[in-house]
């Protein structure tokens, strides 16, 4: 392993959404993470499951006494703990935070939920778009007078979970390097979501954003903010709202119309964003691309799936790459000094090995298994 998270050992409840994404994104650091496969957690090696990438897996029968002994074996080598369960599963489990700071003081042990380890909701099920909800956040998603779009799970369950996770154990690391004391972190989707909305929330307050959608800045509600349709169906994105960089949208697109001189008057905007979806039918995306892309324009065609990983800009960084013959994007950001390594699909090797790896004395091993430490496990090495 390489990257500036080398050194790094992590504990990963095994689980999906905002947990699996954040874990992922500490190994893409180089971090070794172990992802702990509990009770009703399928265990397979599939290269299609991005976000498992870099790990190794290690089932475990928790609560079993003799796998909670190699759990807590485990807690005692590493520097981070993640779990993404409901409130309480942990310490039904018999491995509260208490539990495990006890036997490893400087552990972050670092909670990935939906709602929050305490709330009215704490205990409900919810996705991302239920968290979401309540943030504030899905009521501007989509155009006037539309139901709101999820937009993905790209706000809920990525950037206000999982990356609110990786900030959260990284923060608190850090201060463990003073104190020398581990601390409980309670990240949940809902505050994320609300968190990355503080600039919508500000605007809000100055009277310059509304609770109409598609009637704002930067919800489609102006000319110089959108998506248009071109001559062939397919879509390009504008986001000129620097007064130099509209003038050459406008200057490259040949609209002459004084009505547009206004950039900022909200009044002329639905009028605008139909002359504007004018301008853009007369040509293909293909087309624009040749008059827009690398100007000042603010101006990107939409891309699928497919056509993204291809586009020379992403080529040229190495946005994506191809794993197993998977493509997928690549590690992000980028360092100059400590790279992170080419992603790898989950490292398969026997759940001893794993073990001694973190330390597990064989008398411990030998434990875990319910036999001679001599005997193979019975886990196949493609399972892990």
């Amino acid at each position: 392993m390489s990257g500036p998270l080398k050194g790094l050992k992590v504990i990963e409840m095994a689980g999906a959404g905002p947990t699996s994404f954040g874990a992922m994104m500490l190994a893409d650091m180089g971090a070794a993470v172990l992802r702990i496969a509990g009770p009703g957690v399928p265990v397979r090696d599939d290269p299609r499951d991005v976000t498992t990438r870099g790990r190794q897996t290690l089932p475990l029968a928790l609560p079993a006494d003799e796998s909670i002994e190699a759990f807590l074996h485990l807690v005692e080598a590493a520097d981070v703990l993640i779990e993404g369960h409901r409130p309480g599963v942990m310490e039904g489990w018999g491995l509260p935070p208490e539990v495990c700071l006890s036997r490893n003081p400087r552990l972050v042990y670092a909670r990935m939920t939906g709602w929050g380890q305490y709330g009215p909701l704490a205990h409900t099920a919810g996705n991302d778009i239920n968290h979401i909800a309540i943030s504030g956040a899905l009521h501007a998603m989509g155009r006037d007078h539309d139901a709101p779009a999820p937009p993905l799970n790209y706000l809920g369950d990525a950037g206000g979970g999982g990356m609110l996770l990786t900030f959260g154990v990284l923060s608190a690391l850090y201060e463990s390097q003073r104190s020398g004391h581990g601390q409980v972190v309670d990240a949940a989707c809902v505050d994320g979501a609300a968190l990355m909305s503080s600039a919508l929330y500000g605007f809000k307050a100055a009277g310059r954003w509304s609770n109409q959608r598609g009637a704002n800045l930067l919800d489609g509600g102006a000319p110089f903010y959108d998506t248009y349709a071109c001559a062939d169906g397919k879509y390009v994105a504008i986001g000129a709202i620097e007064p130099a960089f509209y003038a050459q949208l406008l200057e490259l697109c040949g609209v002459q119309d004084q009505a547009f001189d206004a950039q900022m008057d909200a009044a002329r905007w639905p009028l605008l964003k139909l002359r504007m979806a004018d301008v853009f039918r007369t040509r293909t995306r293909d087309e624009w691309c040749r008059i827009l892309e690398g100007s000042d324009a603010c101006f990107s065609p939409v891309l699928d799936w497919d056509e993204a990983p291809r586009h020379p800009h992403n080529r040229a960084r190495e946005t994506f790459v191809s794993v197993d013959g998977v493509v997928q994007p690549a590690p992000a950001p980028r360092f100059s000094r400590t790279p992170a390594a080419p992603p790898r699909r989950r490292v398969s090797r026997q759940p001893q090995h794993v073990l001694r790896d973190w330390g597990l004395s064989e008398a411990g091993i030998a434990r875990w298994r319910g036999g001679p430490s001599s005997t193979e496990s019975s886990v196949p090495p493609e399972s892990l």
